[in-house]
């Protein structure tokens, strides 16, 4: 759930990760930390809601935090930081893209 919600915050802001990967500079995202708290167990068939949140932006990194929520009932928080990556090295943030998540 965590990663369809990282995956639907980057969609919102026009940011499709298959064009990041299709260009010449190849840009893929890779979690380098996650942080969760595991508050109360989801069941089979809940309907959950996941939060998705940027906290920070820096050169090559974003702090994203999550939420999944049953109805108005916390269940986790998560802080995860995901760095980009091109030919498997770190990679700064192109500014158009710095743009769209919020930082000129």
């Amino acid at each position: 759930f965590l990663e369809r919600g990282r995956t639907e915050l980057l969609r919102e802001l026009g940011v499709h990760q298959a064009a990041l990967h299709g260009d010449a500079a190849a840009l893929a995202f890779a979690v380098r930390r996650m942080t969760i708290d595991w508050l109360k167990p989801a069941r089979m068939d809940d309907m959950v809601t996941v939060e998705t949140r940027i906290g920070a932006i820096k050169g090559a990194s974003l702090m994203l935090l999550q939420r999944i929520l049953r109805g108005e009932e916390l269940l986790l928080t998560a802080e995860v930081l995901v760095v980009a990556v091109s030919s498997g090295k770190p990679a700064r943030l192109p500014a158009g893209l710095k743009e769209r998540l919020g930082q000129s």
